[in-house]
Formats: structure tokens, sequence, C-alpha cells
């Protein structure tokens, strides 16, 4: 149960502070990616700020806490290689990032404020989702 109120909090903590920095206002995010245009450098700020409070972060972590605190151990990312998967799967997530205006979480976060481009953005970021889930269960050899 300590978990679930810790990722509450976290989850809130993270929502709050895409909405105050603006980063839910899809328009924020398009003039940060038309460098042409009106180039608005806001987000540049935002993800600078939250490269250094997660880095810091995570080395005061795992220097003060050898295993989690709710968990037996961490479980963090096997792979460490750039491969084929990776590169497709971050242009994907750039061209909707693009187009939409959204990534993941300011998509959930605007939700709340009954968005609806965040709505369908979303449910289309769902559907990828689920494609992708079908692709690789064709992709892998039967057992049998």
């Amino acid at each position: 149960m300590n978990w679930q109120i810790t990722s509450f909090i976290s989850g809130l903590l993270f929502s709050v502070g895409l909405a105050v920095s603006g980063m839910t206002n899809p328009k924020n995010v398009t003039g940060f990616l038309d460098i042409t245009g009106d180039w608005k450098p806001a987000l540049m700020f935002v993800m600078v700020g939250a490269i250094l409070v997660y880095a810091t972060a995570y080395r005061i972590i795992m220097l003060m806490f050898p295993k989690p605190v709710f968990e037996k151990e961490y479980h963090l990312p096997a792979a460490t290689s750039i491969d084929k998967k990776l590169i497709i799967g971050s242009v994907i997530f750039g061209i909707g990032w693009g187009i939409g205006g959204y990534c993941p979480g300011p998509a959930l976060t605007s939700l709340g404020a009954n968005a609806r481009d965040a709505l369908i953005f979303t449910l289309f970021m769902f559907a990828g989702m689920w494609a992708q889930k079908i692709w690789d269960a064709r992709s892998v050899p039967n057992q049998n």
C-alpha cells in the first residue's frame, strides 16, 4: 500500500510540474520544435532542469539506499545498446510529439483539463501501444 501512495504523490507532483511549466499546452511544444519560426525555448529549460534534478537525485538515492524501500531490488533497464527498435520507436515518438504537441505525461495530465485534443492523442497513443504489443507477439517464434 505504501508504494501506491508514493506512486500517487510522485505522479501528482509530476503533473503539477507539467501544468505549472506550461508543458501541457501543445503550442509550447510545437513552438519549441519550430526553430525556423517563432521559436519558444521554454521546453529546453524544463528539460535541462528535469535532467539535472533526476541525475542528482538518482546518484543520491543509489548511494543512500542499496535497495528500494518497497521492493526487494531495483528494476533497472538491462539493455544498453542502441538497436533498430530503439531508433524506430524514437522516430515515431518524435513525429507524434511534433504533430500532436504532446508526449505521454502532458497528454495524460491534460485529460484532467478535459482537453479534447489530448483525448484524441491519448487514444492513438494507446492504439500504438496495443499495435506494438501485437507486433511483438507475432515476431516471437512459436514455443511449441
